[in-house]
């Protein structure tokens, strides 16, 4: 007995030594490293990371001689930047009825390795991704988390739950022509009952978010642009069944009603929102709402899509709306309504993530708030402010940096020069 107790206590202590020895000690001097949490500027910091996870942060740290030294110190350093709306399964091509009528989720699937490529490149580290086509989402999350593919981490959607001949539908075209669908790959769903049907298809199959159509869209050819197209006991029921089984739910809302009444359900965001008007406003401060804006891509869809091959139809909705979505945009920073980050990234090309922040600052948000704004705002909403968002003794090495400060000069982040994920290095090209 003796003897098999000695050899269980060699064997732990062979065991704790190769674990020890597998730690992975990396240091990363900051020379300025913008500390989200509190709004300011920290200058000579020492970042200690083991493995995937911050252990220290300060200027005393000590350094360990075992460890990788990265020397940052005349950089700026930022926690890895977050987007919480693209849609990393495509991106539109020049033949737009091409793109729906001869490509399949086969086609998506094979190229969205790119995009998360891409986008991880760009210095986002975690992404919130809000529709796309049968689950291929959830096969990208699953292959970024086993380490099969590099991308940022991803909270996904699946199916966008839409009415029967709303945004999220097909519109404009002959019902035959539904046949080739699989409905139940559709995300289309009326009535409370269907709902909350749909919400549990989707969470079963992998959603870690739920997104519905609360109003009209731009990017589609149905007529309106933001009359509301579900009920508020539909927009109730997918909320309260989301919440059920402890998702936070997202609202697609331009128009002014249904952003109101997606509040009024209890949506942890508004995506879009560009319509909103003093009520709504009034209503996302009181329930604590998010405003997912997307105001950079007002600009390329104008100088791009008609190229691209959209109808008329669609162009003359974005003509009508991406003024007053700035617009009013602006009027909710100044009233004080929770922003987070979010671009509609596959609406332009993946990778240009960054080119939001310039709009972000230009329509009422300070260089900090903006950059708040894909950090700890976007954590917060996500759920994962114990993971992300700060540069964090115990949250995940989640790390980027550029030469210049973005604080004076936002648009320096449209070009991020190092990105770690994880703890490990994806892009450097400042020590290089």
């Amino acid at each position: 007995m003796r003897k098999l107790q000695t050899f269980i206590f060699l064997l732990s202590c062979l065991i704790s030594i190769g674990t020890l020895s597998q730690t992975k000690k990396t240091i990363i001097k900051a020379g300025k490293l913008i500390d989200t949490e509190n709004g300011k500027v920290l200058t000579g910091q020492i970042i200690y990371i083991e493995n995937d996870t911050i252990k220290a942060v300060g200027s005393n740290v000590a350094i360990p001689k075992d460890a990788t030294v990265i020397d940052l110190s005349k950089a700026t350093v930022l926690p890895g930047l977050i987007d919480c709306h693209t849609h990393l399964t495509g991106q539109p091509t020049a033949d737009y009825y091409g793109d729906i009528f001869r490509k399949t989720p086969i086609d998506a699937a094979i190229l969205a390795h790119i995009y998360t490529q891409r986008t991880l490149d760009a210095g986002f580290t975690t992404c919130r991704d809000v529709g796309a086509p049968a689950f291929v989402d959830v096969a990208l999350r699953n292959a970024i988390n086993n380490n099969d593919i590099p991308g940022p981490r991803l909270l996904v959607a699946t199916l966008f739950i839409g009415s029967t001949g709303s945004h999220g539908d097909l519109n404009g075209f002959s019902p035959f022509l539904d046949w080739q669908f699989p409905k139940q790959m559709s995300g289309i769903a009326n009535g409370v009952d269907e709902l909350r049907k749909q919400v549990r298809y989707n969470i079963k199959y992998g959603a870690d978010v739920i997104k519905f159509g609360a109003s009209a869209g731009v990017l589609t050819e149905e007529e309106s642009v933001g009359a509301p197209q579900f009920t508020q006991e539909e927009m109730n029921a997918i909320v309260d069944e989301a919440k059920m089984w402890g998702r936070k739910t997202c609202a697609h809302a331009h128009g002014t009603e249904a952003i109101k009444m997606a509040v009024k359900a209890g949506v942890a965001s508004i995506e879009h929102g560009s319509l909103i008007d003093a009520e709504g406003i009034e209503l996302m401060k009181q329930h604590g709402t998010y405003l997912v804006a997307d105001i950079y891509n007002d600009d390329y869809i104008l100088s791009e899509y008609a190229k691209l091959g959209f109808p008329e139809k669609i162009l003359n909705k974005e003509r009508s709306i991406g003024k007053l979505q700035r617009a009013n945009f602006a009027k909710a920073v100044k009233a004080g309504v929770k922003i987070a980050y979010g671009t509609d990234a596959g609406v332009y090309p993946h990778g240009w993530n960054g080119k939001q922040f310039f709009y972000m600052v230009k329509f009422g948000l300070t260089p900090m708030q903006a950059i708040q704004s894909a950090t700890m705002n976007a954590a917060d909403l996500l759920g994962w402010k114990d993971k992300v968002g700060s540069i964090t003794p115990g949250k995940w090495a989640d790390i980027i940096a550029v030469s210049n400060d973005p604080l004076n000069d936002i648009t320096v982040l449209e070009k991020v020069q190092f990105v770690m994920k994880g703890g490990v290095v994806y892009k450097n090209e400042l020590t290089k």
